[in-house]
Parts: C-alpha cells; structure tokens; sequence
C-alpha cells in the first residue's frame, strides 16, 4: 500500500492512522492525528516518530520490530508530545500491512486511541456488561422463580385432584352405604312386617289348638259313652262308623292336635328369629343374647344351607360356650353375621363346583364356635372348609368395593361394612386366617361391654 492509496483509505475514518516504516518514518497520517497532535497534516510525512514521542529510541524500535514480524495485531502504549507542550498518553494497535523485503522496508499500520477515552470507554463497557449480567442475572433468577412457581402449582393442584378424588371416593363409600344401610332398613321393616302378620293368625290358632282339643276329646268320650250304652247301633250308624274308621280316627286325632301344635310353635319361633334378627325397636346399645342373634340369622338362611339339585346340604356346627349378656347394637352385629355366613355359603357353593374339594363336595360344614376370652372380651369364631382365600388377597378383604365374587353377585361392602360395625361402633377386632383349599375363618372378638 502506497501512502497515497493510505491517505484515500484512511481520510473516511475517524480514527488516528499511521503509516509508518520498520525504521520509524512517518509516510502518512489521516487528519485525527494532526488533531491529537495540534498541527498540521502536511506537516507530519517524512519525519521520524521518534520525534513525536517520549519513549526511547530502544523503546520504539522493538516496538516496531514487533509489529513487522507478527502476524497478529501488537498492542503497545505512546505518550505523544503536542504542538502545546502537553503529553498525550495514547493506546496503539500495530500491524504490518506490507512485510520487510530486500527491495523495500516493511510498511506498518498504527491506530492511535486517546487512553483516557478508551479508560472511559472500556469503563463503559465494564458497566454496559455488568448491567447486562445483571440483567442475564435477573431474567435467570425469574426463570428459575417462575419454574419453581410452576413446580409448586403442579404439586398444589395434584395435592388438590389427590385430595378432590379421595372426597369423591368418600362421597361415593358413604352414599353406597346409605343404600346398603337402607336396604337393611328395608329388609328389617319387611321382616318385622311379615312377623307382625304372621304373628296374630298363629296366636289365634295357636290359643284356640288347646280348646279345640278339649272339645274334640269330650266329643270322642261321648261317642265312647254312646257306644257302651248303645252296644248293637242302627245299620245306617254302624255303616258311617265304617266309611270313617272311627278307631283309627280316635287314635289318629290327638296325633294330629300334638303335630299341628308342634308347627304352630314352629312358627312362633321363626317369628321370633325374624323379630329377634330384624332388632327394629334395639337401634341403641343393650344387652342381649348372641346365641340368639346367630341363631335368628342362621334361620334367615336355612333356605340356603338345605340340599338342592346343585349342591349339598350344608351342615352348621355349633359349638356355644356359656356367653354372658353382651352390651352391643344388636340389629348391626345381627348384620355382621349375616354378611360373614352368607359368604361362607358362597365359598361351600362355589367349592362343590369345584372338582378340586371332593371333600368339600360332600361335606359342606360351618363351624360356629363361642367363647369367653377374659371377664371383658368374648369370641366368635365362623369357619368353613370352602376353597380358601389366596394369601395376597388377605390385605384387601376389608376394603370398600373389593369382592371375588361375579358381576351382579356382591358388592364388595359385606365385609368392609362388618369391619366398620365390629372395629368402630364396638371397639372390637375382626380378623380372617384362610389357607388355599382349607377354608376360611373369620374371628370376631367383641368387649362384654361397648360403653
């Protein structure tokens, strides 16, 4: 590059440009130079830069020698003298534009920065990056607020849905118990109805068997009278005595009387059973009989434990202890025994389709056993010889909604609702030991007294 072609490039810039030789020569300025130095630019080709600076000779020289050999751009400090006398500390940037040959001396371009400029303007800089750091800094910790917001709105709103579904589930439990409880309610009223009507016609054949035997007999006495004072009677006598058999009647009638007053108590005490199982009039705590509530329920399922064309008889062994009277709520824990031996009835039906329980196939059996554990607690033990419960169901027996059976033959609430009533209405433990193919037995251990 000629001075003259530098002088073109450099006359548009607003920065301080030198041209100067490897030896120190000044071949060109632009005019920003002229004004750092306070004189005129004609005035400043063809003299030395040693001239225009305070720095050695030395100095200068390898400072130049630098800036030809490298390839990069040097880096260096001036301290310029003014036309005025005044010392001008400047900031350059050499680098070679045309390398040292033997022809011709290197040509090395210097740009000039006023140092107190670039302080400010580096000071600047300084500032504008720590303003932007700071502000990368606050868009970060509003990234990072914001995702911790976000992280806590998800944990609020599952925490909420978590929360909203367990309500939901309560609210459905609760409702399903409702029904369930009414439907016992309903069932109750319906048996203590029917007990009620069947209850009045039995009284009056009941009370009107005993007259009416009596009068039979001093009938048949008065034919017995009639037929020693009239040994030989008319023809027509004698033949209706004939047609009817009167001996076999005389014996048979009495038989007659004591069997039709032995299905009169019969049915005395199913009513009873029905009175006793449907407990209307006992909704508080009193003191009953347990035997009687089992009883009254094991009457409710007769129809279920006699032998039909598809399964077997069922056989209830009982083995009552002498039980003292039991503070408790009788209708529920009535509940509580219909629900664990209706289950057994379905674990026995459920075997005898079973080619597996031979055993169970021809002999059915619940176990009922009573027991006085201490002076407080009392025992109730149910079992059968069923097909048994697998050992991971264990853990779910009492659970809402948690059944074994087919669609449409439970709700899963028998067992949940009978732990409820044993554990929380009456402090009491109810517990299930069942091994595959041995049955199952279901404990229930309640205080004497509930209060």
């Amino acid at each position: 590059m000629t001075p003259e072609q530098f002088l073109e490039f450099a006359r548009v810039l607003p920065e301080p440009l030198l041209l100067v030789s490897s030896e120190g020569q000044l071949l060109a300025t632009n005019q920003p130079v002229a004004d750092m130095l306070g004189c005129r630019r004609q005035e400043l080709p063809g003299r030395m830069i040693f001239e225009l600076v305070t720095e050695s000779t030395n100095d200068i020289v390898k400072y130049l020698q630098a800036c030809s050999s490298s390839r990069a751009m040097v880096i260096g400090s001036l301290t310029l003298r003014k036309n005025d006398g005044q010392m001008l500390v400047c900031r350059s940037q050499g680098a070679v534009i045309q390398p040292w040959s033997p022809e011709s001396s290197a040509l090395i371009l210097l740009r000039l920065e006023n140092r107190v400029v670039a302080t400010s303007n580096f000071v600047l800089l300084n500032e504008k990056i720590d303003e932007l750091a700071k502000e990368v800094q606050r868009r970060k910790q509003a990234e990072e607020a914001l995702w911790k917001a976000n992280q806590e709105l998800e944990i609020r709103v599952e925490e909420r849905t978590t929360a909203l579904q367990e309500t939901l589930n309560e609210l459905q439990l609760t409702q399903t118990q409702l029904i369930q409880a009414e439907k016992m309610s309903s069932l109750g009223q319906m048996v203590a109805g029917i007990a009620h009507e069947i209850n009045n016609p039995v009284s009056f054949i009941y009370g009107n068997l005993h007259h009416a035997h009596k009068y039979t007999q001093d009938l048949l006495r008065l034919v017995e009278i009639y037929q020693q004072v009239y040994p030989s009677p008319p023809p027509e006598i004698q033949k209706q005595v004939e047609e009817i058999d009167l001996d076999f009647l005389i014996q048979d009638i009495a038989k007659l009387f004591q069997s039709m007053k032995v299905g009169t108590e019969r049915i005395q005490e199913i009513v009873k059973s029905l009175r006793n199982f449907s407990r209307l009039d006992e909704a508080e705590l009193k003191k009953v009989n347990i035997h009687e509530g089992i009883d009254s329920t094991l009457m409710i399922l007769d129809h279920r434990l006699q032998a039909s064309d598809n399964y077997p008889e069922i056989k209830v062994i009982k083995k009552y202890s002498q039980l003292p009277n039991v503070t408790c709520y009788p209708g529920q824990l009535n509940q509580v025994f219909m629900n664990i031996l209706a289950n057994a009835i379905d674990a026995l039906e459920a075997s005898a389709n079973n080619d597996n329980q031979k055993l169970t196939k021809n002999n059915p059996q619940i176990q009922i056993k009573t027991e006085v554990i201490d002076e407080k607690w009392i025992e109730v033990s149910i079992a059968d010889n069923g097909l048994g419960i697998n050992e991971q169901l264990h853990s779910k027996l009492f659970d809402p909604f948690f059944t074994t059976k087919a669609v449409g033959k439970g709700s899963g609430l028998g067992l949940y609702i009978s732990y409820q009533i044993i554990v929380e209405k009456h402090s009491g433990q109810l517990s299930c030991f069942s091994e595959p193919g041995k049955g199952a037995e279901f404990i229930i251990k309640i205080p004497v007294s509930s209060v």
